[in-house]
């Protein structure tokens, strides 16, 4: 038998370390070549490490939420044959510590005579400290009546206690007199009215890995260096939806059925020529803004496992349908886990939303280090005045934010109105200049 030791994989170029979010084994497990050992994660991309080899789990070098250095022992494996390596002893795991109310010191066990001499008596054991967590109401069923002596009865009916509110800690469930100290100390815990109703002072703590943890540095490096804007413009889509009403009535399997996105990707795209300094990266280390020709639109896309944001690449080179099909495209992998790197880096500006939910209004987070991001709400039917009387129309609002040390709220406000006004009148947006 020998030892396999696999290391952390090259999980990226540039990649000099990883995020353990998942183990798929444990110790003892028995494995086969390309079964899935762990789940490993750098800048959204979720990479899976498989076995090269059968064997049996003798050790697992990182806890969920450990970042691990590329190279370094992630698994040791008991294999057939020679392994990797020489074989090595796993250390036992260390001792826990048992406080226990047993004497401290145990007498050495005597060598065997005649009689057995008898053990020097240790110091007396401390006596056990009661602590009580808080109980609302009686903490027995209605009508059961709580065990306790005489001496004890006496003494709660002396100090005006309902033997029915203290919790007792003697043989089955008895009160004693510790009981009651205990009980006068913390005092009694307020009964709610009603049945069925108790208090929960149950804390649950969560470790923050993975992909939250992504999110959340993310969203903390977004608000601490980005001074936001936001600008909230309300879009009257009737027209617009009707278009795409009649266009998805087309029975063209090749085609994929339309949504409001692929319509604002498009209208973006005319909107970015006019003012190209939307359309940027701003590097404030360096104190650079990058303006980009191509227009690399973030889809913020919600999964199971957190938010994402896929990226249909070069949107000023497809039309509706392709960028329909690849806004498909792109959130299937999104939620099947299987988006790449690339599918997930390089935005240029971001559109969110939250579909039927997307709210009234919304303060989007830029996604750095971009400029802006539109963020879609939803579509309600409202009446509109038209001169003459009220009418239905659906309506939308926009709420967009930009980063203010680069985009004017001039500026932002000429953006989001030239995008209105071309999802207002869709016929525009098929005319090229």
């Amino acid at each position: 038998m020998g030892e396999h030791v696999i290391k952390l994989p090259d999980v990226g170029e540039g990649v000099a370390e990883a995020e353990l979010v998942e183990w798929h084994v444990k110790v003892g497990d028995l494995v086969r070549e390309d079964s899935l050992l762990a789940a490993v994660m750098t800048d959204k991309a979720t990479v899976e490490i498989p076995s090269p080899v059968d064997g049996e789990i003798l050790w697992l070098g990182a806890e969920i939420g450990d970042t691990i250095a590329v190279g370094s022992p992630l698994v040791r494996l008991k294999v057939e044959g020679e392994g990797n390596v020489a074989m090595a002893a796993i250390p036992e795991p260390a001792a826990i510590e048992i406080v226990a109310t047993r004497p401290a010191a145990e007498p050495a066990p005597a060598k065997p005579s005649g009689a057995a001499p008898k053990p020097k008596p240790g110091p007396e054991p401390e006596p056990r400290s009661l602590a009580f967590s808080p109980r609302v109401g009686a903490p027995r069923p209605e009508g059961e009546k709580p065990l306790a002596s005489p001496a004890v009865r006496l003494r709660a009916r002396e100090a005006g206690i309902d033997l029915r509110q203290v919790p007792g800690t003697g043989p089955a469930g008895r009160v004693t007199h510790e009981d009651i100290d205990a009980f006068m100390r913390r005092g009694p815990q307020p009964a709610r009215p009603g049945k069925g109703f108790a208090e929960d002072n149950t804390v649950e703590e969560i470790k923050v890995v993975g992909l939250r943890r992504r999110i959340a540095e993310k969203m903390a490096l977004a608000k601490s260096r980005i001074p936001h804007i936001t600008y909230v413009e309300e879009v009257d889509v009737t027209a617009l939806e009707e278009l795409r009403a009649a266009l998805n009535k087309e029975q063209r399997p090749e085609r994929p059925k339309l949504t409001l996105l692929p319509f604002l990707m498009r209208a973006m795209v005319k909107a970015i020529r006019e003012q190209p300094g939307i359309n940027a990266l701003f590097d404030d280390e360096a104190g650079v803004i990058q303006r980009h020709g191509g227009v690399h639109v973030g889809i913020a896309a919600q999964t199971s496992a957190g938010l994402v944001v896929p990226v249909v690449k070069h949107a000023e080179a497809r039309d509706l349908w392709d960028c329909a099909a690849e806004i498909n495209r792109l959130a299937e992998a999104a939620r099947n886990g299987t988006a790449t790197r690339e599918e997930l880096s390089g935005s240029t500006i971001t559109i969110t939303s939250l579909g039927a939910m997307g709210g009234v209004a919304t303060t989007p987070v830029i996604n750095h280090p971009e400029v802006a991001i539109v963020g879609v709400n939803k579509i309600m039917v409202r009446p509109v005045w038209d001169g003459s009387s009220f009418i239905p129309r659906k309506m939308m609002n926009l709420s967009s934010s930009f980063d203010h040390r680069v985009v004017d709220g001039w500026d932002a406000a000429v953006f989001v109105q030239r995008i209105k006004a071309l999802l207002e009148t869709p016929a525009l947006i098929f005319v090229d200049e």
